[in-house]
């Protein structure tokens, strides 16, 4: 998969939106290491989020 590809696909695991292009923080799941997307709006309101990959909950 191309990189521009990757990038259209980057959402946010709190609410959804398309992550692309915004102040978005990218970390691995302390868990299981998937990468996860957050968006500041989420990051800055503390929203709950869940690792696609293991399930994991976070603030």
């Amino acid at each position: 998969m191309s990189e521009s590809n990757q990038r259209a696909r980057r959402t946010c695991v709190s609410c959804g939106i398309n992550i692309s292009g915004t102040n978005a923080a990218a970390f691995k799941c302390p868990d299981c290491g998937a990468q996860i997307y957050r968006c500041a709006k989420c990051r800055k309101q503390s929203n709950l989020y869940n690792c696609p990959d293991c399930g994991f909950e976070g603030p």
